[in-house]
């Protein structure tokens, strides 16, 4: 089983970036994965990344803003979001899965963080 911790999290304006941080404790070895929850809205899958890290998958609708990133040193996964917008408020989850896909059923996932709160002005 895997702990995730995420930081990182905060209060920024349009067009600012923010980098959101997610530690796992116990056994590490797992897919890492990105998912947020807007009010009032399901949680949706945003990024993967292999456990080696040689793989990444990124929607569509912020691939061109977001990155995913892991260091296996310090067992932790990040996900680098630049241009941020309004509508990317949300509380950002990390999960743990067995495998790398590009499509992340929730079922499937074998640990959540707690989330951590990103809200842009506008």
């Amino acid at each position: 089983q895997v702990q995730l911790v995420e930081s990182g999290g905060g209060l920024v304006q349009a067009g600012g970036s923010l980098r959101l941080s997610c530690a796992a404790s116990g056994r590490t070895r797992y897919a890492m994965g990105w998912f947020r929850q807007a009010p009032g809205k399901e949680r949706e899958f945003v990024a993967a990344i292999n456990w080696s890290g040689g793989s990444t998958y990124v929607v569509d609708s912020v691939k061109d803003r977001f990155t995913i990133s892991r260091d296996n040193t310090k067992n932790t996964v990040y996900l680098q979001m630049n241009s941020l917008k309004p509508e990317d408020t949300a509380v950002y989850y990390c999960a743990a899965r067995n495998w790398y896909s590009s499509t992340w059923p929730p079922e499937e996932i074998n640990s959540w963080g707690q989330g951590t709160q990103v809200t842009v002005s506008s």
